[in-house]
């Protein structure tokens, strides 16, 4: 199994020369199964070009992928509806995710919002492709090809899935956006501790869909200092990111969903400064700033 970002970058797109390094795409993540299952993690403005390479290969195939959407923030779907396959007869792309309970519908309302006409000059009756649509279970693995794919509730302003992919003995874990848990009951309070404890096995039902992954890939937009202002935003930190995968004995971590308004040297500096204040503490962890084109084989 291997793994391709195709999108680095949260919140908004943001290309340029300070992001040329990185890339400036938002959220897409490429999966190559063992018997070649494309499994595609978010539908960021990252999937645009990876459906330019998909359609670059030769002799041009018909596309068959399954699309994992986390949650539907734009900067996880609006790159959707350039999806080039989906206009393309023969090809079949499956859209996975959770159901809404603000629209009280399941993962097609994702594409319905965007086709409709007044955001989009093209409705999805008039896409060649077969579209199908599978709306999640909270907590329930499906089978892709020789893949299994699980999934988490994860923590953010909407319902954000975590996912797990599991192929021959290998595996990665995806958290989409995810922000550390707080207990927004002070100490003394009446509510603090039953929702300390609700906090817990959440807590616990996250580490164990993440135990012993071979790759683990983390919403990292802040800094620690940055944080406090940015409590309730649904993101996480670096440092929450590192002890996360410390505490789940990740094999490696791969930070990701970089703030749109730090340069490639600011991104450089701020991990610099990560890796200065855990040396000692990381032992086999492997830590690594995503960027668009990095290709890793577990």
């Amino acid at each position: 199994m291997k793994f391709r970002f195709w999108g680095v970058r949260g919140s908004i797109p943001s290309p340029g020369p300070r992001t040329a390094r990185y890339g400036g795409n938002t959220t897409c993540i490429e999966v190559r199964s063992s018997d070649g299952t494309l499994i595609i993690l978010d539908g960021g403005t990252g999937l645009f070009p990876l459906a330019q390479h998909l359609l670059a290969q030769e002799p041009r195939p018909p596309v068959h992928a399954n699309i994992f959407i986390t949650h539907s923030h734009w900067d996880h779907i609006h790159g959707l509806p350039f999806f080039t396959p989906l206009f393309i007869k023969g090809s079949r792309v499956r859209l996975h995710g959770a159901y809404d309970p603000v629209t009280r519908s399941g993962i097609e309302h994702v594409m319905g919002v965007q086709l409709q006409n007044s955001y989009f000059p093209v409705s999805e009756t008039q896409m060649g492709a077969t579209i199908e649509y599978q709306t999640l279970d909270i907590g329930t693995s499906v089978e892709v090809g020789d893949t299994v794919v699980g999934n988490v509730l994860m923590n953010h302003p909407v319902t954000n899935l975590g996912y797990r992919i599991s192929c021959n003995g290998r595996s990665l874990f995806f958290t989409g956006d995810h922000e550390p848990w707080h207990n927004p009951y002070p100490p003394g309070d009446s509510a603090f501790d039953a929702y300390e404890q609700h906090l817990h096995e959440r807590q616990r039902a996250i580490d164990a869909a993440m135990e012993g992954v071979d790759a683990l890939i983390v919403d990292c937009s802040y800094t620690r200092e940055e944080y406090p202002a940015k409590a309730g935003w649904g993101h996480g930190t670096f440092d929450a990111a590192v002890e996360m995968a410390l505490r789940v004995g990740a094999r490696a971590l791969y930070c990701t969903h970089h703030e749109p308004t730090r340069s490639d040297d600011e991104l450089e500096a701020v991990f610099d400064a990560l890796l200065a204040r855990y040396r000692g503490r990381l032992g086999s962890l492997d830590v690594h700033l995503a960027f668009e084109g990095l290709e890793v084989s577990l």
